[in-house]
């Protein structure tokens, strides 16, 4: 049996877009690689992403943020940049691991001046529905 893919999600604070990257990678690619997220900094799990994840059956509510510090010992084939911070700013990990960037909007900012709730979480959605058509490519689209 080959074994899995170590795939990090990186992202600033690992609060959503990273977050919803290891979700959808444990729920759609779970045979076929192990995922992680992890931020630059942390600023907590962000309750938008765990609400517009549920809606796709998805549940990340028991997810934490983390710093990537805290996960430099495992040995990642593929470190996924999400954001353009984390791209500036990823550290040097050790070992193979080959770090690729795929940039995705931020909701949390883009969100700040939806008119309604429901434009608001439309953000969110549109983002998630995105990284989920990333995920689905994984591991063939990877360089």
């Amino acid at each position: 049996m080959k074994p899995l893919l170590k795939i990090l999600f990186l992202c600033t604070g690992n609060s959503c877009r990273s977050q919803m990257a290891e979700g959808w990678a444990r729920h759609l690619k779970a045979g076929v690689l192990e995922a992680w997220s992890a931020g630059i900094e942390t600023h907590g799990l962000n309750p938008y992403a765990v609400q517009v994840m549920a809606e796709a059956s998805v549940d990340i509510s028991r997810y934490r943020s983390k710093n990537v510090s805290e996960i430099m010992d495992i040995p990642f084939d593929y470190v996924i940049t999400v954001c353009g911070h984390a791209r500036e700013n990823c550290p040097i990990f050790p070992g193979k691991a080959k770090v690729i960037h795929v940039g995705f909007d931020d909701p949390p900012t883009l969100a700040r001046d939806a008119a309604t709730e429901e434009e608001f979480l439309n953000i969110y959605r549109r983002v998630r529905d995105e990284i989920r058509q990333y995920v689905e490519g994984l591991p063939e689209s990877l360089p």
